[in-house]
């Protein structure tokens, strides 16, 4: 059983059990991420989260910080997206105590530190390079660049090389102070939890104040017009295989539709033997990699078909994914396809969710981002009630064909020329 409290400060807490482990874990979730940002600083809260690692008040270095937590076998990291930033320790039920104590101090006393901060730039630019210089994992952001090309939501997570050299240590220390209050965070605490910990949380985030500078939101995202040939983008790269991305404008965190777009997605491509899988790689040998998938914002969402192709066969494997999303939206789904999907997402949920790190990052995006916490007990009883109609409404409002955008990564001049290529 769960429990919810919030402190004074405004702090939403969360402590959520987890029977049969020796571990727990600590998670924090911020409502800030580079969709908050302006120009000038985008990528800041990437950087922000790297700078809370390199020292605090009592812990003055980041050696100071990894040590602690090394000593005791702890796992740690945090992670930046467009609307949050997670920091987390996974440790033995023991150490509870040190570990709520270090995500607090990390928080709200971090030094920023200009020496330090400086020399973490370059780490930073190497960083965005490595990511452009995977075309798997680059892809999607160009993507989302297309997609939501006009918005804050389409900039890359981690900024520019050259924002990230030229950015002010005080303007971005001005946008930490801004939303890093206690009111504007999630604290989930998940595993075999300590019955002091409400003391310790009290003792250590409790005395957090909140600044009196009033919180800002971001411009909500508008949809393109329709247009009659797909959005196209490409990074021009020599690649023995072309990485494509096809994406559709998706549903809001909240929509009530998601568990049926969820369903959906996995019949789609969601696993080793959904439509795309079997069609494209089982049946045709086209691809090692296809996959559709969901990533769903506040007001919008991203529905996405990945795969990487053999660039000789690019426009055999692109007719090929086509033609199968045009069946879907054509003929829907079987009542064979969503029995089978549904009992995918129970099993996938159920071995996610005995991880302490896993069910907190559940409670925590619930937390932030919905009115009311579903359990995933809850959220698996939306799925079970999701018909095969269902389903069939969310793959024609999905897959509009007239909002779709392309990209790759491969040698292609720009996206005239890919759409030439893959035939769209």
């Amino acid at each position: 059983m769960i429990k919810q409290y919030t402190l004074d400060n405004g702090l939403r807490v969360i402590l959520a059990p987890v029977n049969g482990t020796d571990t727990v874990s600590v998670l924090t979730l911020v409502r800030v991420g580079s969709r908050y940002e302006y120009q000038k600083i985008n990528g800041s809260s990437h950087f922000i989260e790297h700078m809370l690692f390199k020292g605090t008040k009592r812990r003055p270095t980041a050696q100071h910080i990894s040590r602690a937590l090394d000593a005791i076998g702890a796992d740690y990291n945090a992670f930046t997206g467009k609307n949050l930033t997670g920091y987390y320790v996974k440790v033995d039920k023991s150490h509870l105590e040190l570990g709520i104590d270090i995500i607090d101090d990390m928080l709200f006393a971090s030094k920023m530190d200009a020496d330090e901060m400086n020399r973490e730039r370059g780490a930073i630019v190497e960083e965005i390079h490595m990511y452009e210089d995977n075309p798997m994992m680059h892809v999607s952001d160009i993507l989302e660049e297309v997609m939501f090309d006009g918005s804050s939501l389409g900039w890359e997570i981690a900024g520019t090389p050259k924002i990230i050299q030229e950015v002010d240590r005080d303007e971005m220390h001005a946008f930490y102070k801004k939303y890093y209050q206690p009111s504007n965070m999630v604290l989930v605490v998940s595993g075999n939890i300590d019955r002091k910990v409400n003391t310790w949380i009290e003792a250590r985030f409790g005395k957090r104040k909140n600044s009196k500078e009033e919180l800002t939101g971001f411009e909500s995202f508008v949809a393109h017009a329709p247009h009659s040939k797909p959005l196209a983008r490409v990074q021009n790269k020599e690649t023995e295989q072309i990485q494509l991305a096809i994406g559709f404008p998706s549903f809001g965190i909240q929509d009530p539709r998601n568990p049926a777009l969820s369903l959906f997605g996995i019949i789609l491509g969601g696993n080793m033997s959904s439509r795309l899988f079997v069609e494209v790689r089982e049946r045709k040998g086209l691809a090692y990699f296809v996959r559709a998938m969901n990533d769903a914002y506040e007001e919008t969402g991203n529905f996405m078909v990945r795969a990487g192709l053999d660039k000789k066969r690019l426009d055999v494997a692109t007719v090929t994914i086509m033609k199968e999303l045009r069946k879907i939206v054509r003929e829907g789904v079987t009542s064979a396809e969503l029995k089978a999907a549904k009992a995918y997402v129970q099993g996938q949920m159920a071995i996610r969710l005995e991880d302490s790190f896993e069910r907190a990052q559940w409670f925590a995006r619930e937390k932030l981002f919905h009115a009311s916490v579903r359990t995933p007990e809850m959220y698996l009883k939306h799925i079970q009630a999701v018909t095969v109609k269902q389903v069939a409404e969310v793959a024609k409002a999905v897959l509009d064909f007239k909002q779709m955008s392309v990209v790759a990564v491969g040698p292609f001049k720009d996206g005239e020329e890919l759409l030439k290529q893959v035939g769209l």
